[in-house]
């Protein structure tokens, strides 16, 4: 045998500093966190709603997704079809009138994506003026 040994390495992770690190961050989430403010938005509120001047166009999409509408200026008999009838009729509605707004009353059980779907099918053939139609909150019980 020689008289050099021969050595070798070890291949060890000191963690030592790690959780020392950790340790410390832990104590700096713990000072900050009750400082920070939680961020507070104000929803609009459908209670003292303002009706529009002039007569919409209703589209109404039911709990399954089928279309109907109405121009309310003309009667309140309503007309169903697909989306290329529900464009020819807005448009013809707003040939008379092409400030005329259209507002869509859909079901609350209706999926999201539909209700979009209707708006971005309308904002696509240039109509300008598309909006929510939402019920008026009931006035609340007084204490």
């Amino acid at each position: 045998m020689s008289a050099r040994r021969q050595r070798r390495l070890k291949a060890e992770i000191n963690v030592v500093p790690y959780i020392d690190v950790m340790l410390v961050l832990l104590v700096i989430f713990m000072v900050t966190a009750p400082m920070v403010q939680p961020v507070e938005i104000t929803l609009p509120a459908v209670g003292k709603g303002a009706q529009p001047a002039a007569k919409p166009v209703e589209v109404r999409v039911d709990s399954e997704g089928r279309l109907q509408w109405r121009d309310l200026a003309i009667g309140d008999a309503f007309a169903g079809g697909n989306e290329g009838a529900l464009v020819a009729a807005v448009k013809a509605a707003q040939a008379q009138d092409p400030q005329k707004p259209v507002v869509i009353a859909a079901d609350k059980a209706v999926r999201y994506e539909k209700v979009l779907r209707v708006m971005d099918i309308l904002q696509r053939e240039n109509v300008a003026r598309v909006g929510l139609l939402a019920q008026p909150l009931p006035p609340a019980p007084r204490r």
